[in-house]
């Protein structure tokens, strides 16, 4: 029996799963900072790391349903379609534990805080992080490798700002990169009439999808508020 000890919480851009990009690295302007928690909150834990441009993280799908079935079906597959498990990198997992590359942008050490701020993320706020590595290129990247289920990066779909919403460049690109990757369910059909929204940063976005032709479409945001707390 293995018990597993949080040693950080996640502090993310994303503040629901919907809307959180399917694989880390969609979306790199997505920024999070994780906060180490006692005993690991000290320089001590983390010397040598301000060397690293990247890591691994191992966390728990805190959010997603505990399940024992060896199928799932996986988003990337529209959310239609079985396959194994283990062939998928479905957040529904028999132990709930995910693993993500991300950039580490800088190591903060302020007094009895240690804050690992990071960018490229696919973590919901609140995730817990059990186990942090650094990522070795000469190992940890295979050029060689293939994955036929998915073997490319989705295409983004075109993402613009109706006439009237006012936004900084910088929320703007997170915008584009994460709504570019499509948050809706991809075995639901757009609904032209519909205003779908997400919790981004503090702001409330809503957007809609705009059809080009039968199978194109692309999204607006018609709105940005910020968020009451």
């Amino acid at each position: 029996m293995h018990t597993l000890q949080t040693i950080g919480i996640v502090h993310s851009c994303f503040k629901e799963k919907f809307g959180v990009p399917r694989q880390p690295a969609l979306a790199p302007s997505a920024c999070a900072c994780l906060e180490l928690l006692p005993p690991y909150n000290q320089a001590d834990a983390v010397q040598g790391l301000e060397s690293v441009s990247h890591i691994w993280l191992q966390f728990i799908f805190h959010q997603s349903p505990e399940s024992k079935s060896p199928k799932v079906r996986p988003p990337r597959l529209g959310g239609n379609q079985r396959i194994g498990v283990f062939a998928s990198r479905s957040p529904v997992r028999p132990n709930a534990l995910g693993l993500s590359v991300v950039k580490l942008d800088r190591v903060e050490i302020d007094g009895a805080k240690v804050l690992l701020w990071l960018s490229g993320v696919d973590l919901v706020d609140g995730t817990p992080v059990v186990d942090i590595k650094p990522y070795l290129p000469y190992v940890d990247s295979v050029p060689a490798a293939r994955n036929l289920l998915a073997p490319a990066a989705p295409e983004p779909i075109g993402v613009g700002f109706a006439e009237g919403v006012s936004i900084s460049p910088v929320l703007a690109q997170l915008i584009v990169e994460v709504l570019g990757q499509d948050p809706r369910p991809a075995y639901q059909t757009p609904e032209p009439n519909r205003i779908y929204g997400m919790h981004l940063l503090d702001f409330n976005v809503q957007w809609r999808y705009l059809a080009s032709d039968a199978c194109t479409w692309s999204i607006e945001v018609i709105g940005l508020q910020a968020k009451r707390n």
